[in-house]
């Protein structure tokens, strides 16, 4: 479940995309199992991934109080993708204020053109050819993606360039090694 703050008037029209920098993917159920409600008020309004790898996509980042143990890896592979200090002294604020850098071009999405062997396993595409489809990268292979999850994968040419859906920053933390919890459909016999 993403997280960006209230986004929904009271007539229940989405009024903005985002109501800060700290877009968070948590869990359905707290540290105290406490499930989570939707319908308070003037709260936030919960966004629903697929996976992991979708969130990433989105621009979110592991909620560091409900998903400790995954927003400290991640700020590991921050570290590491940035060689700027260390793990102790890197903050939400500064890994935020970098991610938000890179999800939005104005009001659109920013994206960026690489080739498919240059990506590491979970980033998000679309191809020249099929702009209104997403593809997971992962393994070696496409996997397409829609509501009702993945779809069966696709052998494409590691040299094909693509438009990456995934924040450029994000697959930097991917290639640092940063590994997203996925919802992928079982492998075929």
């Amino acid at each position: 479940m993403g997280n960006r703050r209230i986004l929904v008037d009271a007539a229940g029209q989405v009024r903005k995309t985002h109501a800060h920098k700290n877009w968070i993917c948590c869990t359905l159920v707290s540290k105290t199992g406490k499930r989570v409600t939707f319908d308070a008020q003037d709260h936030y309004t919960p966004l629903f991934f697929w996976d992991e790898a979708v969130a990433l996509a989105a621009g979110h980042r592991p909620c560091a109080e409900c998903r400790n143990a995954d927003y400290k890896a991640f700020k590991r592979a921050f570290v590491a993708a940035t060689g700027d200090g260390d793990d102790n002294a890197v903050k939400a604020g500064q890994i935020d204020a970098r991610l938000h850098a890179d999800r939005l071009e104005g009001k659109a999405k920013k994206t960026f053109r690489a080739r498919l062997l240059d990506l590491p396993a979970a980033c998000f595409f679309a191809l020249a050819d099929q702009p209104d489809l997403a593809y997971l990268w992962h393994g070696g292979r496409a996997l397409p993606w829609s509501h009702h999850g993945y779809g069966p994968s696709l052998a494409l040419d590691p040299d094909t360039t693509v438009e990456v859906l995934t924040p450029k920053f994000t697959v930097a933390i991917l290639a640092a090694g940063y590994a997203p919890q996925l919802h992928l459909p079982p492998a075929p016999n």
